[in-house]
Order: structure tokens, then C-alpha cells, then sequence
């Protein structure tokens, strides 16, 4: 299973390089890490997205407590299970020739996404979409020959609407009735927001 953790760190040369030494030392399973400025001006937002062990230990809590030790880390937070908006940006390069063209059109409907750039034998498309999403296109585009694929990390911000698909189904303690997650200590789970 994936968890996501959000790190809020003040700008500075090495805050990356800390949180990468972490990573590695501990021998996390990491997925994916994006590093971008944010809403607030002397600082940058962090997503990592990792893979839990199948030794049963719980990777999301002890990168959390790790990473809240490190040098201008303002905040981190593991924000799995919390409604999120949860997005990924692909670019693929596909050879193709006019009747693979046509498909590639209607699959663009389909899936939404864009096709920013077309020569006679190539085309480029520009996917943003959530991991399950980009996992049937990938699907849907093996029969075709792929000549580059580029895929930035997992972005996340949390919904504060409140409203999930996924994640609050995923989690222990959701009530299908009403929706709703009933935790018991949630102070032990996440910080405060940023």
C-alpha cells in the first residue's frame, strides 16, 4: 500500500538533500518525490509518496517522526487517508501512423488529455490525472510503439470540502452509512495544518 506525506521545509539549499540522505539511510521504498515553491513565499512543499513493506511496519508514521526532526522542516504530514485531490503529469511519445493517429484522437476524448504536439509519424500527449487513471492509459497504449515517456512524482493537496472517492473507503474506521471516518486519537495521527 502507498502512503503520501506531506513536508512543508523553509527554502534552503540542502533541505532536499536531508530529506533524500533520510530516505535512503532508512531504506524507505520510495515511489516518487516532487519538490515545487507553494503558497507561501520563503517556503516549498515536499510530496513523497512511499511504499509500505510487506514486514508490516507502518512506513508513513516513521518517515513522519523522522522527517520532524530534520532542519527547517516546518511541517510534515502523512495525509493518506485524508480526502485528497491527488494528481501526476505524463508526457509519451508514440509513433504512429494515420489510422493510429485517428485512435489516438478518440482516446483523447475518452481520457481527457492533450495532444500538444503532431508530426507525420509522431505525436506527443500530456496526461494529468490520478494514478489509477494513468495506469489505463498506459493500458490502452501498449499496442502502440512507445518511443519516449516522461512522469513527474504524485502532487496532493487535502479536499477541504471533505468530499473523498477513495481514501476514506480505504480506511479502518469508515462508516458506509454515513460517509464519515471516526478517529479516535486523531491528534496522534496527523499535526496540525500548516
Amino acid at each position: 500500500m502507498e502512503r503520501t506525506i506531506s513536508v512543508l521545509v523553509e527554502k534552503d539549499t540542502g533541505g532536499l538533500v536531508r530529506i533524500i540522505s533520510l530516505l535512503t539511510r532508512r531504506r524507505f521504498n520510495l515511489k516518487s518525490i516532487t519538490m515545487s515553491t507553494c503558497e507561501r513565499k520563503c517556503y516549498e512543499r515536499i510530496t513523497i509518496v512511499l511504499i509500505n513493506q510487506s514486514d508490516g511496519v507502518d512506513a508513513g508514521k516513521q518517515l513522519t517522526k523522522q522527517i520532524r526532526k530534520l532542519v527547517n522542516v516546518v511541517n510534515v504530514k502523512d495525509i493518506t487517508y485524508l480526502p485528497l485531490v491527488q494528481r501526476e503529469l505524463v508526457l509519451i511519445k508514440l509513433q504512429v501512423n494515420l489510422i493510429e493517429r485517428a485512435e489516438i484522437s478518440t482516446l483523447a476524448q475518452i481520457f481527457r488529455f492533450k495532444i500538444t504536439d503532431v508530426t507525420d509519424s509522431t505525436v506527443i500527449l500530456e496526461v494529468t490525472a490520478d494514478q489509477g487513471k494513468i495506469a489505463a492509459l498506459e493500458k490502452m497504449l501498449e499496442k502502440y510503439n512507445i518511443l519516449q515517456l516522461s512522469r513527474t512524482g504524485g502532487i496532493a493537496l487535502i479536499r477541504e470540502s471533505g468530499v473523498s472517492t477513495l481514501s476514506l473507503k480505504e480506511y479502518p474506521e469508515f462508516d458506509p452509512r454515513t460517509g464519515q471516518n471516526y478517529l479516535k486519537n486523531i491528534e496522534d495521527l496527523f499535526q496540525k495544518d500548516y
